[in-house]
Parts: C-alpha cells; sequence; structure tokens
C-alpha cells in the first residue's frame, strides 16, 4: 500500500518549503505542502503538519480539484495520519473523461466518504 513515506519531496517552486507530488492510474494524486516561515499558507514545519490538495492530472500537467467526494478545497493542518487517510480515498477516484466517482470502496470518516 502507498503510504505518506512513499511521496518524494522537492523543494517548493517558491522556495520556502516543500511539495510532494504522487499520482496513482485512475488520473487522480495529491499534493503535500509545507513552508518553513510563515507565508499565507496553512501549514507549517514547526507544527509538522501539511497542506494537501487534491490533484487531477499527471505529474508533468496538472490542476487542483476542487469538486471531489473528498473535499471542495485544500486542506489544512494535515498530519502523516490524516495523508495516509486521504492517500487510501485518492486511490479510489477515477476519471472517466466528463465524469468522476470513486471505485468501489466503503470508507467512511470525518475526513472523505466513498461510495460503493
Amino acid at each position: 500500500m502507498i503510504t505518506f513515506k512513499d511521496i518524494e519531496f522537492e523543494p517548493h517552486k517558491s522556495g520556502h518549503g516543500q511539495q510532494g507530488l504522487i499520482f496513482f492510474p485512475g488520473g487522480y494524486g495529491l499534493s503535500a505542502v509545507r513552508f518553513l516561515t510563515p507565508s499565507g499558507f496553512y501549514s507549517y514545519t514547526d507544527d509538522n503538519t501539511w497542506e494537501v490538495a487534491i490533484l487531477k492530472g499527471t505529474k508533468n500537467q496538472w490542476e487542483i480539484c476542487y469538486d471531489t467526494e473528498i473535499t471542495n478545497d485544500v486542506l489544512a493542518y494535515q498530519t502523516e495520519e490524516d495523508i495516509n487517510k486521504i492517500i487510501k480515498h485518492v486511490q479510489r477516484l477515477y476519471n472517466d473523461e466528463n465524469n468522476w466517482d470513486y471505485i468501489s470502496g466503503d470508507y467512511d470518516d470525518n475526513k472523505a466518504k466513498c461510495v460503493s
């Protein structure tokens, strides 16, 4: 199973933090970002949390996706444990050209809801 530890992080393009991207065969992925200094973003190194966005696309061409049942926004202050739960949900998304849905799943918690 893919977990937070599988995400490869690089310096954020702003130069003030780290960003990791991971994508799945269904055409979705996620971005985890945290910054070394307060810069107007929601997650900081000193509290060991990350800002997470659901992505649609590939490593070379992607956009933030605001219309999944996981979330309709960027998720702030996510721990590694939170991100592991989100990864499980994102792996179940698939892109059907003009529509999205979950591949069969049975998760139901405060972070996301999957439908069978």
